[in-house]
């Protein structure tokens, strides 16, 4: 599995702090990696570690020597907090509310929609990404309709 990264931020030093796909903020010091890889050490350099950028969602980039895979951060990398996306937080909370008012368990729901007790779970808390079609099953079990807006 890859864990891809949707933003980057340069910190002080040469500490990078990616946030995933998942929620998780890890900060990576590049300077553990000096004594491995020497060419690193040109990010001592403020200006240039400054130059940092996303590549794609797998990894950071300075130049063409100059790199590190997100899965690496993700591995090696210092969990400094986990982020709920707002919207994914807000659909969490409107299945919550929606199943608590019809009086079902998460196992309920969960059975009733196809989908395991610990995605539902996880759906609720704002963890997990659902995709347009779970969420469809989901308001259907709850016996309600998906709306989706774009304002």
């Amino acid at each position: 599995m890859f864990h891809r990264a949707v933003k980057l931020e340069l910190k002080e030093g040469t500490v990078i702090e990616l946030t995933f796909e998942d929620g998780k903020v890890k900060a990576f010091d590049m300077a553990a990696l000096f004594d491995r890889y020497p060419q690193l050490r040109a990010l001592e350099d403020r200006e240039l570690f400054k130059e940092g950028r996303l590549a794609g969602r797998y990894g950071v980039i300075w130049n063409d020597d100059l790199d590190i895979e997100a899965e690496t951060v993700y591995r090696e990398g210092v969990t400094v907090r986990i982020e709920k996306p707002r919207e994914r937080r807000a659909a969490g909370r409107a299945v919550v509310t929606a199943r608590v008012r019809r009086g079902l368990s998460q196992k309920e729901l969960a059975a009733q929609a196809g989908i395991s007790q610990s995605d539902l779970s996880r759906i609720e808390q704002g963890i997990a990404n659902p995709s347009v079609a779970t969420l469809g099953r989901i308001a259907e079990a709850l016996g309600a309709e998906l709306r989706i807006s774009i304002e």
